[in-house]
């Protein structure tokens, strides 16, 4: 079955979705004085997904590190008899990262890895770029994307397994990736750049920084995360394999296109670690208090302050800026960075059926979660800036109120 893949180069091609101009007419129902801003939201929200055939949504608001409002919209089957509610659970794409960029800073805080080692010390395999032989690539240049690893499309797209959950073993796939004459193996692999020199988003890059954990901490990154992630906060339907969650509570995905919704097949990636997990809106919120809260969460700790704040706190400065990430463009942090010229922080997601994201202002005082389980191209990609535009608004207006209520 030929399928569109959407986690694409940077799977932040989302930006042309999200950070583009929206449908703005609507949006002024917010500012009623006749109409409760809970009320106005919902049908905006509604008004955007009957313009693009969106089958479901949910959206979280956090002000204050706590969800002042939260609310599914539309249905999570083809057979419309399944709500999608924040409870309803969805591959959430790159947002995934963070979950990998937490329990990276935990292995750090643990003793176990260092940030600025080369990942040679942690690997079973040689990874060394042919253009810049000996260059020490590091765990920030992964996290940061600067590492010059890329992903070679003709490999990458066929990590993506419809069906169920990726057969191929995640240390196979990056073995035969980074290893010369592994089956995956060219020079173009990997940027005609230094490390740190360039940016360039790699989910391949995340995905070995995900394996580096594994080796480092002694077990998968999926159980070690359910340790320490998952089953703290509370997150007891979420999981990274299909396999690992109740696949009754699982959104079906869907692509919208020329008047027509598609469901697509559950689907799983040898890559895991750089979008693999599933989650609903009501638990990856908590997930999200906590990073924007120092690591806690509600008195529990995933981790502690001053990794959490390493993890968040910009990278990039005028003596360390990669060539072709300006100023302008914003900054990263450690799978985490900066959207919208700079006026929001935290991380999104774009794969087949699906668009998500989680974001808040760089203050972290207040801050969405969004999940769209239908992927929409060209004008239709309006309607998601759109929803994403007005419960943004919503936020805002809500801390600016004061009472977040």
């Amino acid at each position: 079955m030929s399928l569109p893949i959407l986690r694409c180069h940077s799977r932040g091609a989302r930006l042309a979705l999200l950070g583009g101009a929206a449908l703005f007419a609507p949006i002024g129902l917010l500012r009623s004085q006749s109409v409760e801003p809970s009320a106005a939201l919902d049908s905006v929200i509604r008004q955007h997904m009957a313009s693009a055939n969106i089958m479901g949504v949910a959206a979280a608001v956090i002000v204050n590190k706590q969800v002042v409002w939260t609310r599914g919209f539309g249905y999570a089957d083809i057979a419309r008899t399944r709500p999608f509610t924040p409870a309803t659970i969805m591959n959430v794409g790159s947002i995934a990262k963070t979950f990998t960029g937490v329990a990276m800073m935990r292995a750090v805080q643990e003793g176990k890895l260092s940030l600025d080692e080369d990942i040679n010390r942690y690997l079973p395999f040689r990874v060394e770029n042919p253009h810049r032989p000996g260059a020490v690539i590091t765990l920030r240049h992964l996290a940061t994307h600067t590492s010059g690893i890329t992903d070679r499309w003709a490999v990458y797209s066929r990590t993506y397994h419809y069906g169920g959950d990726a057969p191929e073993p995640l240390d196979r796939f990056l073995t035969q990736y980074f290893t010369p004459n592994g089956a995956y193996y060219a020079r173009d692999n990997f940027l005609a750049a230094t490390p740190g020199q360039l940016r360039e988003y790699s989910n391949i890059g995340a995905a070995l920084a995900g394996y580096i954990v594994e080796r480092a901490v002694g077990e998968p990154l999926n159980r070690y995360t359910r340790r320490h992630i998952f089953t703290p906060l509370g997150m007891t339907t979420s999981g990274w394999f299909l396999s690992e969650v109740d696949t009754t509570r699982h959104s079906t995905l869907f692509v919208s296109q020329n008047g027509h919704i598609v469901p697509i097949p559950p689907y799983g990636g040898t890559t895991y670690p750089d979008g693999g997990v599933r989650t609903s809106v009501a638990e990856l919120s908590r997930f999200f208090i906590a990073l924007l809260d120092t690591g806690i969460y509600q008195g529990v700790r995933i981790l502690d302050a001053k990794h959490a704040a390493e993890m968040v706190r910009f990278q990039f400065n005028d003596t360390n800026r990669p060539e072709n990430f300006p100023a302008v463009d914003g900054n990263s942090g450690l799978f985490w960075r900066t959207k919208f010229g700079g006026r929001r922080v935290g991380h999104g997601g774009n794969d087949p059926g699906l668009q998500t994201e989680m974001l808040a202002d760089p203050s972290g005082r207040f801050g969405v979660v969004l999940f769209v389980n239908t992927s929409v191209s060209g004008e239709d990609g309006r309607a998601v800036a759109g929803i994403l535009d007005a419960v943004w608004k919503d936020a805002e207006a809500r801390a600016s109120a004061g009472s977040g209520r």
